[in-house]
């Protein structure tokens, strides 16, 4: 079995969640469903094409409160794989008159991404040319050809044919270019001129695009006057000063958008939605229930909205259809006020996997302060390292934490890990305030400092619930 992370590398389920253990804490039931899903992706690709159209995914809905992992899980599967992900909010699509978007947006959403990402791979394996050829023309404009130009005549017929300037001379100016180009080209390799500021042109920044006609078959397909106009109008220049390294980068990256080839570009771009795409649908129990009077009347018609394109269906986008059959959905809610058997039979008999996340403890606290690879004790060592603060956390401060953590949840709203965001920053303010103008050098966080920061406010309970 070959290694390697990617839908051609066959990463095997185990790779999967060992992978996701470095950034989610606990929660292995739904890190196996999802890796069973993304193998079997694998394994679809190697059936016989007669077969390959019939497995369709096993889309999952996750069942737990909120912060304990389950778009963190979706977002990093998708990474894992490199695989194009949007995560959409159910509810938005029950919003009423123009403020509301219709279904299929979700899928011209994350079209979109993935020709973002397959144009920016693209553009990747082109730099190497790219910086050859920005590396030419940043030549002539550090040196351009009516550098020794001193007539009225433009550089054309100064350089190449005007019969009033003897050959001799024409030939003179053409090697006084050639051999300051050369100089530059040395120049520019070795560094030497970096810092020097030359004008280059490059392309204004488009206006924001507007959607024609909200509601119309234009919105529908994507579409706004950009796309509908750009081509006919020659695309607006203007000139810009930068130094000579900010202009390397900058013509490097027109010139690989020169080489890429849009049309393949595309192509590829839905391939890979179409196949490996992978759209996170949060909030799904808000759906749920039966259809009442008010506000909630369009959450069973959403529901019937959403199942065509669930169970397989050709969206029409900007860049073309774009089918739905083998896109991988994963839903998720609390599921509070309602149950999964709450929503229509259809779309229940489309998430056939169902897994329950574990609400957080306090060893798990204490697991998500130190253990994945972005942990919070992590990031704010290294926020404050830049500012010549060593910050240090004792392990009685980490137990103090998880445990003020998980009795803030349990008196009041349960948000999960995201807790943590509000009592490490309170934690930290006075620190974070005065670093580094009044405080450098190591400072050490234990438990006597957390219960004197926070302690007062835990025990308020009507205070908590403002402040944590």
């Amino acid at each position: 079995m070959k290694r390697g992370l990617g839908m051609s590398g066959g990463v095997t389920p185990k790779q999967i969640i060992s992978e996701l253990d470095k950034y989610i804490v606990g929660q292995s039931k739904a890190k196996r469903s999802v890796a069973i899903a993304l193998r079997n992706r694998y394994r679809r690709n190697l059936l016989a094409e007669d077969l390959k159209d019939e497995v369709i995914p096993k889309n999952i809905l996750m069942i737990g409160p909120t912060g304990v992992g389950k778009t963190e899980i979706a977002r990093r599967l998708a990474k894992l794989v490199n695989a194009p992900f949007v995560k959409i909010e159910a509810t938005k699509f029950t919003e009423v008159g123009y403020v509301g978007r219709d279904v299929e947006s979700m899928v011209r959403d994350i079209v979109e991404i993935s020709v973002r990402m397959i144009k920016q791979e693209k553009m990747l394996e082109v730099e190497k040319k790219a910086a050859i050829q920005a590396h030419e023309v940043l030549v002539k404009v550090i040196v351009p050809d009516d550098n020794t130009n001193t007539s009225d005549k433009s550089p054309f017929d100064v350089l190449f044919g005007n019969e009033d300037i003897p050959q001799e001379e024409k030939e003179e100016k053409r090697k006084q270019v050639y051999e300051k180009r050369e100089k530059a080209r040395e120049q520019l390799k070795n560094g030497e001129l970096d810092d020097e500021y030359v004008e280059i042109e490059v392309e204004d920044s488009p206006a924001p695009s507007m959607d024609v006609f909200v509601g119309s078959n234009f919105e529908e397909l994507g579409m706004n006057f950009q796309d509908l106009f750009g081509n006919l109008f020659p695309k607006k220049k203007k000139k810009k000063r930068v130094t000579v390294e900010q202009a390397r980068k900058i013509l490097t990256q027109v010139e690989a958008q020169k080489i890429v080839d849009m049309e393949e570009v595309i192509n590829e771009s839905i391939k890979r939605v179409e196949q490996n795409g992978i759209i996170f649908l949060d909030e799904i129990d808000k759906l749920a229930g039966k259809d009442s009077y008010g506000p909630d009347v369009s959450r069973g018609g959403v529901q019937r909205d959403i199942l065509p394109i669930v169970e397989g269906s050709t969206v029409m986008t900007k860049y073309g259809p774009v089918k739905t059959d083998h896109i991988l959905f994963i839903a998720a809610g609390a599921f509070h006020t309602c149950k999964p058997s709450d929503l229509i039979p259809e779309l229940q008999g489309r998430f056939p996997i169902r897994v329950e996340l574990d609400s957080l403890s306090r060893e798990d606290f204490k697991l998500i302060l130190t253990q994945p690879k972005n942990s919070l004790i992590k990031q704010y060592t290294e926020l404050l390292k830049v500012e010549g603060v060593s910050l240090e956390f004792t392990e009685n401060a980490i137990d103090e934490i998880a445990d003020i953590a998980y009795t803030v949840n349990d008196q009041t709203e349960n948000i999960g890990a995201r807790r943590l965001h509000t009592i490490i920053e309170k934690l930290l303010e006075d620190v974070l305030f005065q670093a580094p103008d009044d405080i450098t050098g190591e400072i050490v966080i234990d438990g006597d400092y957390v219960k004197e920061r926070l302690r007062s406010i835990v025990k308020n309970e009507d205070l908590s619930r403002y402040i944590l």
